[in-house]
């Protein structure tokens, strides 16, 4: 396994923080973990896989040249040199994505050498658990719920039902051969003989095992180390809260927890450990795949915002479906996850509107829901009650502080905030890192 690494002597010392998504994922998470990544000495996942999707736009070199970076497994804080990733318990791996990712990093100029470090008790995603992913959306027929395909739910229920294997069962050959051709074989017993290699598997997990062990380590002995030499700890979060399997709109779901639960689940960490929750959030909504959608437009401002926005997924090209903000939802998600402060991304995509809705209430016959539903047949027959507010028409891009912001649009801001009784720290105006505005406290 990896040798930890050694405190910094420029470490403040800091609960552990958390960014989290609270819509339905694609919130634009990535460039705030970047740029909060400045200040902070690890970046660790603790749930979902590769399905996530971050996109993050900095200058490398002594040219300043602009280079996109796209992160799906990896903790996208690694784009900062000083700063650790970690892929902790809670998050399955398809190690050859691991690879792949990590590989294409290195190529545009990243050293990330020690400084990528993943549990051993992180869950392995296979390529028959990809198979399988498809088999099982092909069977719900009209019932989709829109999964990446990229093996996520079957690794997860592997897990579930006790027949998953994990990191640390790559470094016993023997055991670990065994275990998988039960589990494949378990595979082709409920969905059919599919055509995969078992054994060919079983040999390039071996050589894969080797590449693999530099990066790995106790997973519960790592985070609480980096807590106790006041590692200042950002968890970036996967997906978001309407995705949560739990609270979000089931089954239009993800697999694992992604609300503030799956921190303390996924880490090993007490809520003790928990500082700053930052949440962030759209400056209107969108989701990808099935479900119901209250605020949904199909119209031409739906294909605005979707054109505007540039609304599709980083991981999978699918084009996300656009609606008016839904602060049902954002009430919703603060009550769960008790944010501490939000971050309101894309608020540049609003300025060419005339008129901008907000929604602020759910009717079912006439009768306003006490909160958000967990039935989604009332989900997909709810009257939305909005606000109506004038937009601010002009380009906010150049705007460097909340004052400068047109004053439509911080009203627009401060509705929001005075709704949810939660501050809006971070304001994005535009793609790139220094397209953010933040408010410090009063």
């Amino acid at each position: 396994m990896a040798n930890l690494p050694k405190p910094s002597d420029s470490a403040k010392g800091a609960k552990l923080s958390v960014l989290l998504g609270t819509q339905w994922g694609d919130e634009g998470k990535g460039k705030l973990s970047d740029i909060l990544c400045q200040e902070m000495d690890v970046c660790a996942r603790c749930a979902g896989g590769n399905n996530a999707g971050h996109t993050i736009v900095v200058n490398m070199g002594p040219e300043k040249v602009k280079t996109k970076f796209d992160f799906h497994l990896l903790p996208s804080g690694l784009v900062n040199p000083n700063c650790i990733g970690f892929i902790g318990s809670g998050v399955v791996v398809h190690v050859p994505s691991f690879f792949a990712e990590f590989d294409a990093l290195v190529k545009k100029g990243l050293n990330c050498d020690n400084r990528l470090f993943i549990s051993d008790r992180a869950h392995l995603v296979f390529d028959f658990h990809q198979v399988v992913d498809g088999l099982k959306e092909v069977e719900l027929g009209g019932s989709s719920i829109g999964t990446t395909k990229k093996g996520i739910g079957p690794a997860y229920s592997s897990k579930a039902s006790r027949s998953g294997l994990r990191v640390h069962h790559l470094y016993d050959h023997d055991t670990f051969a065994t275990k998988f051709r039960k589990l494949v074989d378990g595979r082709f017993k409920r969905y059919g003989h599919f055509e995969y290699d078992t054994e060919g598997e079983i040999a390039r997990y071996k050589a894969f095992a080797e590449r693999l062990r530099p990066f790995v380590v106790d997973g519960v002995s790592f985070i609480h180390a980096m807590l106790a030499q006041n590692r200042r700890v950002l968890v970036e979060g996967a997906n978001a809260l309407m995705l949560d399997l739990d609270f979000g709109t089931y089954p239009f779901v993800t697999s694992s927890s992604t609300s503030i639960g799956g921190v303390c689940t996924g880490l090993g960490v007490p809520p003790t450990a928990i500082g700053q929750i930052y949440g962030v959030a759209k400056a209107y909504t969108t989701r990808v795949g099935g479900g119901p959608f209250p605020t949904e437009l199909t119209d031409e401002i739906g294909v605005h915002l979707q054109e505007v926005g540039a609304e599709w997924g980083v991981t999978t090209g699918r084009r996300r479906r656009c609606g008016w903000l839904d602060l049902v939802v954002l009430r919703y998600s603060t009550l769960i996850n008790g944010y501490t402060s939000l971050n309101l991304t894309k608020l540049d995509v609003l300025d060419q509107l005339k008129e901008i809705k907000i929604a602020i209430s759910y009717k079912v016959n006439g009768q306003e829901l006490a909160s958000f539903p967990a039935d989604l047949d009332i989900l997909a027959n709810v009257e939305v009650v909005y606000h109506t507010m004038p937009g601010w028409e002009q380009d906010i891009s150049g705007c460097q502080t909340f004052e400068e912001l047109p004053k439509k649009c911080q009203e627009y801001v401060e509705y929001i905030e005075e709704f949810l009784s939660c501050r809006i720290e971070y304001i994005g105006v535009g793609a790139g890192r220094e397209s953010m505005i933040h408010r410090k406290a009063a």
